[in-house]
């Protein structure tokens, strides 16, 4: 392309091309890109001229070339796909006509900030640098599925809207990203793909607005981050798809705002993690799935738990913070069915911490929970040894019962004493050890077998009789079961 084919103002940024030179044809610095279709031929620069220059534009010695464009409106599309460009490319404030073809090119810098585009087809693209789309505006797909970035990508507020289209607005899956994604108030209308991606660094969506209602929102299966993932102060309208993800940092859902009404607000199941925050936000609406997910601490508030929680087969080593079992119990009664296995990770939370009492009562409200999956005949004996020595969590429960019943015993039998069988053989009538004979079937004082009582006394005796061997069951029946939990 020549010279003499530009236009005045393309020509300047011919010209400031070689020297690497800033053109910023702003009126003024809160000229808004919106209003670009408006924009004269005074600030019009075709794509084709910034294709020219790219490929193929004037070099001078002891300079380095650079586009680097403000204000301008980019008429046609800029097709760069599997080019070569070895010069920063920077086109701030600028309004595109259609989207850039960036498709499987090779790029030094990507500076697309603050500009209003109809979207961008980047997919497998490499940058050997960073890619700024900051406080860009798109009104169509962005796509850089299979991108690599070796330094990072910034997509802090930016908007990405596209209403025709019921697939991702943004697609960065398989994407490889050598330090961060930088996307704090980022807000996008449609899915976000995040699928395959690998993060050398941290994964930044604080103060993010995805906005999918009764669909996916966030679709980051098998996502690698290997610093942290920050989603705090986020408002996620659908689904958060995590399953399958590896961060060994932090996944910081803290004031987070998870909505999927009917359906999964998150899901993490089979994720490696090292510490999960949800905790300061409001309560979680939709379920709350966590099956098969190994994370360290979990750092999680009963007040944002939701009705419905899915736990089967999670583990974790730490548990904060440190709330009463009371708080703790209701989030493993959420789920579809009886999971022992979530009681058991409870348990070892709070010995972890040397809270036995808490410890207890979770094995207590477990073997509660149990009851309800037996046949009415378990469920009557779960009924007794819950109230008589509460599953053997509650020892001393049957001392009372027994000291209950001893002191019914002595009383009655103390007014009325029984007959004895041989009068010239029995022994002098003692009531107390008497009781103490019908309670305590493997201890005798020689008085059960030395009189017998009648009418409602005998009655009486039967029911001691009976209740002590009660006792003593479920006693040892508990006592063994806490034996071999220790």
């Amino acid at each position: 392309m020549e010279i003499n084919d530009l236009t005045p103002a393309e020509a300047r940024v011919w010209r400031a091309f070689a020297t690497g030179t800033a053109v910023d044809f702003r009126a003024a610095d809160d000229d808004d890109p919106a209003d670009g279709a408006s924009w004269g031929p005074e600030r019009t620069v075709r794509a084709a001229v910034l294709r020219a220059l790219l490929l193929d534009g004037p070099r001078e010695d002891g300079e380095v070339p650079a586009l680097s464009l403000a204000g301008a409106r980019v008429t046609g599309r800029l097709e760069l796909q599997y080019a070569e460009v070895d010069h920063p490319v920077r086109l701030r404030h600028c309004h595109f006509d259609e989207a850039p073809r960036l498709y499987a090119a090779r790029l030094r810098e990507l500076n697309l900030s603050e500009s209003v585009l109809p979207g961008l087809v980047g997919h497998a693209v490499r940058v050997d640098g960073v890619l700024r789309l900051t406080r860009a505006r798109f009104t169509g797909m962005v796509r850089l599925g299979g991108a690599e970035v070796t330094g990072s990508l910034y997509l802090e507020s930016t908007r990405i809207h596209d209403p025709d289209t019921e697939g991702p607005v943004l697609q960065l899956n398989q994407a490889v990203l050598g330090a961060d994604l930088w996307a704090p108030g980022l807000h996008t209308r449609g899915e976000m793909r995040l699928t395959g991606a690998r993060v050398t660094g941290t994964v930044n969506l604080t103060d993010a607005v995805l906005d999918r209602p009764g669909g996916t929102a966030l679709q980051a299966e098998t996502l690698s981050a290997e610093a942290d993932v920050l989603m705090r102060h986020a408002d996620v309208r659908g689904r958060l798809e995590l399953r399958g993800a590896r961060i060994p940092g932090r996944l910081d859902l803290s004031h987070a705002r998870l909505a999927n009404p009917g359906g999964t607000a998150l899901r993490a199941s089979s994720c490696v993690i090292g510490e999960l925050w949800l905790r300061e936000g409001p309560v979680v609406r939709g379920t709350l799935n966590l099956r098969r997910a190994q994370v360290e601490v979990l750092f999680v508030h009963p007040d944002v738990v939701p009705d419905w929680v899915q736990l089967n087969d999670l583990t974790y080593t730490s548990l904060i913070p440190h709330e009463p079992a009371e708080r703790r119990l209701p989030m493993l009664e959420m789920g579809d069915s009886y999971l022992p296995f979530t009681y058991e990770q409870l348990t070892a939370a709070y010995r972890r911490i040397g809270d036995d009492d808490a410890a207890r009562l979770v094995q207590l409200a477990k073997q509660r929970r149990r009851r309800r999956t037996l046949p009415w005949y378990g469920r009557l004996w779960g009924h007794l040894q819950d109230v008589t020595v509460g599953y053997g969590f509650r020892p001393l429960r049957a001392g009372g019962w027994l000291l209950s019943l001893l002191a019914v015993g002595s009383v009655a039998y103390g007014l009325h004493h029984p007959a004895p069988l041989k009068p010239q053989e029995a022994p002098d009538f003692n009531p107390v050890f008497y009781t103490l004979d019908l309670l305590l079937p493997v201890i005798s004082f020689g008085q059960e077998n030395a009189f017998s009582p009648g009418g409602w006394y005998q009655t009486l005796s039967y029911v001691l009789i009976i209740t002590g061997w009660i006792l003593a069951t479920t006693v040892i029946t508990g006592l063994t079961r806490t034996v071999s939990r220790q």
